[in-house]
């Protein structure tokens, strides 16, 4: 169990803290929705943990399964509030540039592992989720 804490800050910023490390972050409300957009807004860091995720699984799965040291490995992940209301997340979708060629993977274990992130298992089915993989040529 990972305990964070939290205090508002006024002006609509957080400051947000990890229990285990003592370190801190901070968030702001956007520019959309009466903040400053001055850091991560809430659903940021949610775009931003389903990306970071999926690819920490693959790095876990590349180096116990196929002997694969991924450092280098880019992601991008492209968040989109829905246009009604209640205000959600509409669609994450997500890229994901390898640094090694599709051929060290026949068997498709780092696709399938992004895929099984728990971050990606945890969104709620309305949110559309598109991946696309880059391989390296």
């Amino acid at each position: 169990m990972v305990k964070i804490t939290g205090e508002y800050q006024g002006e609509l910023h957080c400051r947000l803290t990890h229990g285990p490390s003592g370190k801190s972050i901070e968030t702001d409300a956007p520019v959309d929705n009466n903040g400053k957009g001055e850091a991560f807004s809430p659903t940021d860091l949610c775009a931003a943990s389903l990306a970071s995720c999926m690819v920490t699984v693959m790095n876990i799965a590349a180096r116990n399964r196929l002997k694969l040291d991924l450092k280098g490995i880019r992601f991008e992940v492209t968040k989109e509030m829905s246009a009604d209301a209640p205000r959600r997340i509409a669609r994450l979708r997500t890229e994901i540039w390898l640094p090694v060629p599709r051929s060290v993977d026949p068997q498709g274990i780092l696709e399938a592992a992004a895929l099984s992130c728990p971050v990606h298992q945890s969104l709620h089915p309305s949110i559309e989720q598109p991946v696309v993989f880059h391989w390296k040529e």
